[in-house]
């Protein structure tokens, strides 16, 4: 079953953010919390991790592209991953 990959809330204050760069590429094996991609904030920098394992099937949002709280990011699909 596919899984988004999202924007998580970091703060009551922050409503959106940068995408600085991704650490993966499509089609990459993933496992549950390996990061993904990294977000900048005008206040703080995190990564967001794999919520399943996987393989990165989709890449929504580009580096450099503006996103806000809960928006998609891409998707990690289901694999047998042997």
């Amino acid at each position: 079953m596919p899984s988004n990959i999202v924007v998580p809330e970091v703060g009551e204050s922050i409503v959106d953010a940068r995408v600085a760069k991704w650490l993966r590429k499509e089609g990459d094996a993933v496992a549950v919390g390996d990061p993904l991609v990294e977000l900048e904030t005008d206040k703080i920098d995190l990564e967001v991790s794999a919520p399943q394992a996987g393989v990165l099937g989709r890449i929504d949002r580009k580096d450099g592209e503006d996103v806000k709280v809960g928006e998609i990011l891409g998707v990690i699909v289901f694999s047998h991953i042997v």
